[in-house]
């Protein structure tokens, strides 16, 4: 997908061999992006913040995959602003955009302040939980994708 890989490539086959990890990693997307029970954190706020990550990753080929898929839902001007890098949205979503910029960031700045702060924006726990996964998840993938292109070129 964003690391440009053909199918039937030599990096492809190399990378498909470890098909536990190429599924479990397609699950863990599945999980964090559109989970069975969003926790109120719907799709479009999930793909927002995949976006933002990834062009915080400077991760073109991410961004373009998320931003297409958030387009597709047709989300409000709160999660399009979510999604550029905005900061200026009322809150949850504005604690949101700070947990995922310094998470991503800076990543050794973040502690139990945060948790604290996310829960005042009007988090609940199970909500910084799903968010806590898909910031994680997002920036595991950016680097995954990243290694593969360097193998890749």
């Amino acid at each position: 997908m964003a690391a440009g890989l053909v199918c039937g490539s030599r990096l492809f086959t190399i990378r498909h061999e470890q098909a536990g990890f190429v599924a479990g990693t397609q699950a863990c997307q599945q999980a964090v992006l559109a989970p069975a029970d969003c926790h109120g954190l719907d799709t479009s706020i999930r793909l927002a913040l995949a976006h933002r990550i990834a062009v915080l990753n400077e991760d073109e080929a991410l961004a373009r995959f998320y931003a297409g898929h958030l387009h597709a839902l047709a989300p409000d001007g709160a999660v399009l602003a979510l999604a550029a890098g905005r900061s200026d949205m009322a809150d949850p979503l504005a604690g949101m955009a700070r947990q995922a910029d310094l998470v991503t960031m800076d990543n050794a700045a973040a502690s139990e302040r945060q948790l604290v702060a996310l829960e005042a924006a009007g988090l609940d726990r199970p909500q910084i939980v799903a968010l806590s996964e898909l910031i994680a998840f997002v920036n595991y993938q950016c680097r995954i994708t990243a290694g593969l292109r360097l193998l890749k070129a």
